[in-house]
């Protein structure tokens, strides 16, 4: 199995930047595809962007489109999340996933099996 462990996560204002990092050790990340999931207080944890196995594919919640950018080192075994022109609606706990379920990619999280424990983004206005 894999152990996931994000960083990168902190308080930045509307507009900034942030860029979050999902590190993998155990079984080789190239196996897993990959996602981002984010909490905000009160509302359900939701799907943000998922990467195939060797970063050829990937899908992102509309929300987010054109804002973030996932992308992947398996060399590195490292996952990470670019995250530009935030707003305070990305206010949340946000989650790194690994799944071996599915051909290309994975939005659905009840089909992930591994997670991390979250980095909180806060964006204020």
């Amino acid at each position: 199995q894999v152990q996931l462990v994000e960083s990168g996560g902190g308080v930045v204002q509307a507009g900034g930047s942030l860029r979050l990092s999902c590190a993998a050790s155990g079984r080789t990340l190239s196996t897993y595809i990959v996602g981002w999931f984010r909490q905000a207080p009160g509302i359900e944890r939701e799907f943000v962007t998922t990467i195939s196995r060797i970063g050829d594919s990937t899908d992102y919640a509309d929300s987010v489109k054109g804002r973030f950018t996932i992308s992947r080192d398996n060399a590195e075994g490292t996952v990470y999340l670019q995250m530009s022109s935030l707003k305070p609606e990305d206010t949340a706990l946000y989650y790194c996933a690994a799944s071996m379920q599915g051909y290309l990619i994975q939005t659905r999280q009840e089909n992930y099996q591994y997670w991390g424990q979250g980095t909180q983004v806060t964006v204020s206005s």
